[in-house]
């Protein structure tokens, strides 16, 4: 297996490998490219973002600052919008669905580091190269999420469709369908239901 094949499976690769390197500076020079250019350059913008990640539906906005670790292992749905300062690290792939609300601020983490500093830290490859050893796993979002700002998602959850994660959360595990979130750990408070309708708070308007 290359080391490429390693990382995306979820097993112990290298990441000086020459093709990770290579295409994590390509994501790292885009989303520096992106960030640099104003907002109502939306041609240009859209360009780099079709690019750098895999989209798989029309209306799709980060506000940026953005910042991708490879970028072409993250796909995204159509009507989804990323606030200010969203981070992505997709050392496994990053699974987005539609028309999903990210507030500022959010990081998507899939990568793992070992518990051990014996296994965890820098060392000197036979081809003299300082590395380390890393793995990762995996991150879900079904469609119809709102993730609040500055949440955190780790490596290995899946958030189900149509739930709401409340601000500053840090999700360390599946979230089922239809649930509202919120907290260090993020854990389920309720259900979202039909109380919940603006239908049934006509203060609002």
């Amino acid at each position: 297996m290359t080391e490429k094949e390693k990382m995306l499976s979820g097993k112990i690769y290298d990441p000086s490998d020459k093709e990770l390197y290579e295409l994590r500076v390509a994501a790292h020079t885009a989303c520096l490219e992106y960030n640099s250019i104003p907002e109502t350059e939306e041609q240009r913008r859209s360009d780099i973002i079709k690019k750098l990640v895999d989209l798989r539906g029309e209306n799709v906005f980060f506000a940026g600052p953005i910042q991708f670790d490879y970028g072409c292992f993250t796909s995204v749905g159509a009507n989804t919008y990323a606030n200010f300062n969203f981070t992505c690290l997709d050392c496994c792939p990053v699974t987005i669905g539609e028309d999903v609300f990210f507030g500022p601020n959010v990081s998507l983490l899939t990568p793992v580091h070992p518990f051990r500093w014996q296994d965890r830290n820098i060392y000197r490859a036979p081809n003299g190269v300082m590395t380390d050893k890393e793995y990762a796993r995996p991150i879900v979002i079904g469609k119809n999420c709102w993730i609040a700002g500055n949440v955190t998602i780790c490596g290995g959850v899946t958030v189900g469709e149509g739930c709401v994660i409340g601000a500053g959360s840090v999700v360390t595990r599946d979230i089922p369908p239809g649930s509202f979130a919120a907290g260090v750990p993020c854990k389920v408070i309720r259900k979202i239901n039909a109380e919940d309708s603006l239908d049934a708070h006509p203060e609002l308007f």
